[in-house]
C-alpha cells in the first residue's frame, strides 16, 4: 500500500527538528534553509506548523512545469524534481497552495519533499510524532485533506490580516 506524510499541528512544538534532520540527509549539513520541509509559526494562532509537499494525487507544480521536471517517482509516489532538467522558473512554488516547494537560497531551484526514497527522515527525528508516515487509507487521507484545508484557511486568514 503507498503511503502518506500525515501532519499534526497541534502535536508540533517548533523545534524544528525535523527541518534539521532534512537538511542533513539531504545537504550534508544542517542548514534549515536548505531543508525540504520547513516549520512556520502561525503568530494568530500559536500553531507550529510543519509545511511539506503533500505529494497530491494531481500535482498543480507538474501541470505548471514548462520544461516537465516534475514527475512522480514510481517506487515512492513522491512527486520530485529533477533539478537537472528545472530552469527555476519558481511556478511549481507559486502554485502550489500548500506552499510544498521553497526556494533553495543557494541555486534558485526549488525544494521540496521527495520523502526520502521512501523513508522520510523527518518523521524519524519529530519527537511528538507531529509527522508520521502512515499507510494512505482513506481515513488518513482524510485526516490528511481536513489538515491541509485548516493550514489553507489559517493562511487566507493571515494573508487577510497583512
Amino acid at each position: 500500500m503507498q503511503k502518506i506524510l500525515l501532519i499534526d499541528p497541534e502535536k508540533c512544538t517548533g523545534c524544528r527538528s525535523c527541518e534539521s534532520a532534512c537538511s542533513l540527509f539531504h545537504e550534508k549539513s544542517i542548514n534549515p534553509a536548505l531543508a525540504h520541509i520547513h516549520v512556520v509559526k502561525m503568530e494568530t494562532s500559536g500553531l507550529y506548523i510543519p509545511i511539506v509537499c503533500l505529494q497530491c494525487e494531481r500535482p498543480i507544480c507538474e501541470d505548471v512545469c514548462p520544461v516537465k521536471a516534475i514527475k512522480r517517482d514510481q517506487k515512492t509516489g513522491a512527486v520530485v524534481i529533477d533539478t537537472d532538467v528545472c530552469v527555476g522558473c519558481r511556478l511549481c512554488a507559486i502554485y502550489c497552495p500548500f506552499a510544498g516547494p521553497r526556494i533553495n537560497p543557494k541555486n534558485g531551484k526549488p525544494l521540496k519533499c521527495d520523502l526520502c526514497n521512501g523513508d522520510p527522515t523527518c518523521v524519524k527525528f519529530c519527537e511528538p510524532k507531529a509527522i508520521q508516515y502512515v499507510d494512505a487509507t482513506q481515513a488518513n487521507m482524510i485526516k490528511r485533506k481536513n489538515a491541509a484545508v485548516r493550514f489553507s484557511e489559517l493562511v487566507k486568514n493571515l494573508l487577510g490580516t497583512l
